[in-house]
């Protein structure tokens, strides 16, 4: 298996970009974390208050286009 992977740091803590997530009934999730592990072949890492580790197997292309998207980020490394 040939993951990819990409730390991200937010602008925001994690905790607060959750709220993004209101909604239960809309996303089927409650979290940021939910989110991204909803994808199959892809986990959600934080590493501390504003950075996460994010890992996919065939995935990334959707869920990274989809995070620059929706929520703040300072930095993503690959």
């Amino acid at each position: 298996m040939n993951y990819e992977t990409l730390i991200i740091t937010f602008a925001e803590p994690i905790r607060t970009l959750d709220d993004f997530f209101d909604d239960p009934e809309t996303w089927g999730v409650e979290t940021l974390k939910e989110w991204v592990d909803n994808y199959e072949s892809t986990r959600f890492t934080p590493i501390d208050e504003c950075r996460a580790v994010i890992t996919s197997e065939y995935n990334m292309t959707s869920v990274r286009a989809w995070l620059v998207w929706h929520m703040p980020i300072a930095n993503i490394e690959e």
